[in-house]
């Protein structure tokens, strides 16, 4: 599995040396430059197509892919507009606008580039599976840096001053402790735990599809097995639920797959006092794995419902800075939807969900006739389950790969698909 033209070198080249640009500090900075730069070469290509060019050649841009990238401007023009209305300073507008290239607009340049350019599904599969066995080197590593008592933090890149967006996308880690428990927690490339959680659900996504059995198997064990080690919990539920979700879509019009939703049914029924108690037993002992965690999210979360009140159709325009009670965690992190509506509003949260919607009806249409169409929607399953868990606009440039896939999964449109061909 070689690349076979740029946009194909770009991809694979940024994907299988994480590590490299982890330790010189340039994962965050490179994997955002990676998408404006696949913008740009595919802004180039459709300038130089004439009619000349062959119809598998042409540019189109399907009206979903549209929709992204209109809702992402919506975004844009939310962040501003907020951060006026609260007075913020000149120096603030401009780091909002940083802000919006590196997160919220990549969520749209991605799809776009994995939509209209030939990147081959199949080689962003193998790239992450490569990166699999790369994560068995190091964990281990990692895990034995926590037995010897070494220190966890090893440097910060001085490129943050540069860009000043958070040091901790910088921070070179060997590991992380948890806060109740001192117990080790896996970070790898991640800037924390569950970020690393979700790059796993991605990876074992695409094992699952990988053709290679090797590489499957390295995938496959490799996700696994740094979600373990990353504690994180959303894996527990994200997991065998976007499995379940995705066994049911493939088997719910076969004979035997109703007969055993009908019996399965049929028991829950009977038993059904107990398996509510059995659910809210599972429910605290879930919630007591990290009593503090989940007690600093049920603050911000409600502190944020409450502080969008102040401002319910534009937001405040970024993130403020909490208290004690919070952790020192800022108002409008650790949640996707109470975030956007904490600093977009009702605005930037609809320009948000109704692309995500829309997404999802197209790939459930597709799912059973495109497997590329199954694996973006096991995605989009996947990251609506984190998203309770944290902001995803600000982790997409861990979790890109995810987004070309999905944007692969819109190539075969419908007739009425806009495009921009000459």
């Amino acid at each position: 599995m070689n690349p076979k033209n740029f946009e194909e070198r770009a991809v694979w080249y940024v994907i299988v040396g994480i590590y490299p640009l982890y330790f010189l500090g340039l994962n965050y900075p490179i994997n955002v430059l990676l998408a404006w730069v696949l913008l740009f070469f595919l802004a180039k290509k459709w300038w130089e197509q004439s009619d000349e060019t062959p119809a598998d050649e042409q540019i189109y841009i399907p009206s979903i892919i549209w929709l992204w990238i209109i809702a992402m401007i919506v975004m844009l023009v939310v962040t501003v507009v907020g951060l006026v209305d609260f007075n913020y300073p000149d120096t603030a507008i401009i780091r909002g606008f940083l802000a919006w290239t590196g997160q919220w607009a990549i969520l749209a340049l991605y799809p776009l580039a994995g939509c209209c350019l030939k990147i081959r599904p199949e080689l962003v599969y193998r790239a992450m599976c490569i990166v699999g066995l790369q994560n068995l080197i190091f964990a281990p590593l990692s895990y034995l840096s926590y037995i010897l008592k070494l220190p966890g933090f090893l440097y910060s890149s001085p490129l943050e001053r540069l860009t000043q967006n958070g040091s901790i996308f910088y921070d070179v880690l060997l590991y992380i402790t948890d806060y109740d428990t001192q117990g080790f927690r896996l970070t790898l490339y991640a800037p924390w735990s569950p970020a690393l959680g979700l790059i796993c659900m991605v990876m074992f996504i695409f094992a699952i599809v990988e053709r290679d059995l090797k590489w499957k198997t390295i995938g496959m064990i490799s996700s696994l097995a740094c979600m373990y080690l990353s504690a994180t919990r959303t894996c527990y539920i994200a997991l065998p639920m976007t499995m379940l979700i995705m066994f049911t879509l493939d088997n719910f019009i076969k004979v035997y797959f109703n007969f055993l939703v009908g019996f399965a049914s049929f028991v829950f029924a009977i038993a059904s006092d107990r398996l509510v108690y059995l659910f809210h037993d599972l429910k605290d002992q879930f919630s007591g794995q990290r009593a503090s965690s989940s007690q600093v999210r049920g603050v911000l979360a409600r502190i944020g419902l409450r502080r969008w009140q102040e401002a319910r159709m534009w937001g405040h325009g970024r993130q403020e800075l909490g208290s004690k009670v919070t952790a020192l965690m800022p108002i409008g992190s650790h949640h996707t939807w109470v975030g956007l509506l904490f600093t977009k509003g009702l605005i930037g949260l609809f320009a948000f969900l109704i692309p995500v919607v829309a997404s999802l009806f197209i790939l459930l249409v597709r799912v059973k006739q495109d497997q590329t169409a199954k694996v973006g929607l096991s995605f989009l399953i996947a990251l609506l389950f984190f998203s309770v868990t944290d902001n995803q606009e600000i982790l997409a440039y861990c979790y890109w790969p995810g987004l070309l896939i999905m944007g692969a999964a819109f190539r075969k449109g419908s007739k009425q698909d806009v495009s921009i061909s000459t």
